[in-house]
C-alpha cells in the first residue's frame, strides 16, 4: 500500500463555496449527485441555486492557488498554429512553472505565475492572437470534433463554424454575461463531442444542414446559419435564466418549467428552422477519443495523434509538436492531433514524440490514467495525487482525486480513487455498475487494476484519457481551481 500521505490541508473543504448538486451526475463540491433512493433509482438532485458570480479563471482574471497564480486560456476548438504553440511554450517558461496543463475542454492552463507577471502574459497572448478580446476571453468555450475534415468521417471541416462563432461571441456587448463555464460543442456528425454535455450543440448533417440542440430542444437549420443559431440560443438562455431567478450558469441548471424557447428565438432572429429528432447525446464509446498513433486521411496525408501523461506538457514537449501542417489541434480528451504528414514522416514524428515522453499507443501504461491537481497546488487536496497515481493496464479509466470534489473526473463508467483525511484512498467504480471496492490491507495498485477490469483494444482504451467537460472546478479561497498541473514531464487534469 502507498505510504501515508501528508497531513490534511488547514483550508476547510469548500471554503467560500455553496453546496450544489450537479444534475448530470457529477460531484460538485462535496455533494454526491449519483445518490440513489431505496429502489435503486438515481435520486433527483436538489435544484441549483447560484448565489454568486462565476469565479472561473481566465487569461486576465488569474486565480490564486497554493503554487502561485493560475491562468486558464480559452482556445476555441483547440486549434493552434505552430507559432501559437511556440508562444505558449514561451509563456510557460517566462511567466509560469515551465509546463502547460491541457484541460477537458481543449483549453490550456498555466500555473505558478508570479504576482507581477500577469501584464506580460497578457501582452504575449495579444501579440499572437490568443487574446482577441479582453472582455470576452472567458466565454470563448468551444469544443469541436478534433478529427473533423481529416479522416473522411463526419461532414467536413468545422473551421468555418469555429471562426464565425468565435467572432460573433467577441462582437456582442451582451455575451460577457455568459458564465465562464457555458459551453458550445461543434460536432461534425460523428457524435464524438455531441455527448459532452455542452449547453449549445451544433451537429453537422447531410445536405448542408445542421441540428442545433439546447437542452431537450433540437431544430434543423441551414449549415450556413448554424453559428448564428448557436449565438441566438445562448442569448435565449440568458433571458430564461434571468426569468428563472436561480442564477443559473448552465442550461442544465435551469429549474423545471424554464426551458429555452429555441424555436421562437430562431424565428425572431429570422433563422429558418424545422423540428428535428434530438440526436443521440451518447456516442459510441469506441470512437469517442482519437486513439494515439497515426491516422490516414483521404488526401493521402497522415495525422499524428498523441496524449501527454496525465495531461501536462513541458515547454520542450510543446515545441516538439510543431508539424508540416502548421496546425496543432488539442482534443477534449487532453490529446494532440497534428495533421499534414506523409506516411514515413508521420511514423518518424510519432517516434520522436514517444521519446519526448508522450503516450503514442492505446496500450501505453499511462493510457486511461487521470488525476486532479492535488497537493501542493490545491490547498483543499488531502494528497499529492499526481505523485501517487499509478500506471497500469485496465479497461475502465481511473481517476485519482485529492478530495471529495473530484474535480475533472470522467463521465460514464470510471474507477474513482479518492484521498481521505486519514492518509488513505477509497476505490469505487462509478457509472452503470456503481460499487465500492474494498481496499483493506491489499496493495492499492492491485485493487485499482482489478477494479478497472481487462484492457480493451483500440480507441475504447484511449477514451479513458479524457475527463468530463462538465465537472469544471469552482475555485475557493487559496485553492487550486480543480484539475490542474504538477511537476515532471507529464501530469495534469482539468
Amino acid at each position: 500500500m502507498l505510504a501515508a500521505m501528508p497531513p490534511p490541508s488547514t483550508t476547510p473543504p469548500n471554503q467560500g463555496e455553496p453546496r450544489i448538486a450537479d444534475p448530470l451526475g457529477a460531484v460538485v463540491h462535496d455533494v454526491r449527485a449519483t445518490a440513489r433512493d431505496a429502489t435503486g433509482t438515481p435520486a433527483r438532485p436538489a435544484p441549483v441555486v447560484r448565489d454568486r458570480d462565476d469565479a472561473c479563471p481566465g487569461a486576465l482574471r488569474l486565480h490564486t492557488a497554493d503554487d502561485g497564480k493560475l491562468a486558464r486560456l480559452r482556445l476555441p476548438g483547440g486549434i493552434l498554429t505552430n507559432r501559437q504553440v511556440n508562444a505558449l511554450a514561451v509563456a510557460a517558461e517566462r511567466y509560469g512553472d515551465g509546463h502547460l496543463g491541457i484541460t477537458s475542454r481543449g483549453n490550456a492552463e498555466l500555473r505558478g505565475i508570479g504576482d507581477s507577471c500577469g501584464t506580460g502574459l497578457a501582452e504575449l497572448l495579444r501579440h499572437t492572437a490568443l487574446l482577441p478580446s479582453e472582455r470576452h476571453e472567458r466565454i470563448r468555450n468551444i469544443v469541436a470534433s478534433p478529427l473533423a475534415g481529416l479522416d473522411g468521417r463526419g461532414h467536413g471541416t468545422l473551421h468555418p463554424w469555429l471562426r464565425e462563432l468565435d467572432a460573433l461571441l467577441c462582437a456582442q456587448d451582451w455575451t460577457p454575461a455568459l458564465s465562464g463555464r457555458f459551453l458550445f460543442a461543434l460536432d461534425d456528425g460523428r457524435g464524438d463531442v455531441a455527448g459532452l454535455g455542452a449547453d449549445v450543440t451544433l451537429l453537422a448533417q447531410a445536405q448542408d444542414t445542421a441540428v442545433v440542440r439546447v437542452g431537450a430542444s433540437a431544430l434543423r437549420v441551414a449549415a450556413a446559419d448554424a453559428p448564428r443559431a448557436a449565438l441566438e440560443a445562448a442569448r435565449a438562455f440568458l433571458a430564461t435564466a434571468a426569468a428563472a431567478g436561480n442564477g443559473a450558469w448552465r442550461v442544465r441548471e435551469l429549474p423545471p418549467g424554464h426551458e429555452v424557447a429555441l424555436a421562437r428565438t430562431l424565428a425572431d432572429a429570422g433563422i429558418p428552422a424545422e423540428p428535428a429528432p434530438v440526436p443521440d447525446a451518447v456516442p459510441d464509446p469506441h470512437t469517442t477519443a482519437p486513439a494515439p498513433g497515426t491516422a490516414p486521411t483521404p488526401d493521402g496525408t497522415y495525422a499524428v495523434i498523441v496524449t501527454p501523461v496525465l495531461g501536462r506538457v513541458t515547454s520542450t514537449q510543446l515545441r516538439a509538436l510543431a508539424g508540416p501542417g502548421g496546425e496543432v489541434r488539442i482534443t477534449p480528451w487532453r490529446g494532440f492531433v497534428l495533421p499534414g504528414f506523409d506516411e514515413r514522416a508521420a511514423h518518424e514524428k510519432l517516434r520522436q514524440l514517444h521519446d519526448a515522453g508522450f503516450i503514442t499507443t492505446p496500450d501505453a501504461p499511462w493510457a486511461g490514467v487521470g488525476a486532479c491537481t492535488g497537493r501542493p497546488g490545491c490547498a483543499k487536496a488531502l494528497a499529492d495525487v499526481r505523485r501517487d497515481a499509478l500506471p497500469g493496464p485496465g479497461g475502465l479509466p481511473v481517476y485519482w482525486s485529492g478530495c471529495e470534489r473530484r474535480c475533472g473526473h470522467p463521465h460514464d463508467d470510471w474507477v474513482d480513487v479518492t484521498a481521505t483525511p486519514d492518509g488513505h484512498y477509497t476505490v469505487a467504480v462509478r457509472g452503470a455498475g456503481e460499487r465500492q471496492v474494498p481496499v483493506g490491507d491489499c496493495e492499492l495498485a492491485k485493487v485499482v487494476t482489478a477494479a478497472r477490469g481487462p484492457a480493451t483494444a483500440g480507441p475504447a482504451r484511449t477514451r479513458a484519457t479524457g475527463t468530463g467537460t462538465d465537472s469544471e472546478p469552482e475555485p475557493g479561497p487559496n485553492s487550486g481551481p480543480g484539475p490542474g498541473t504538477g511537476p515532471g514531464t507529464g501530469t495534469t487534469t482539468r
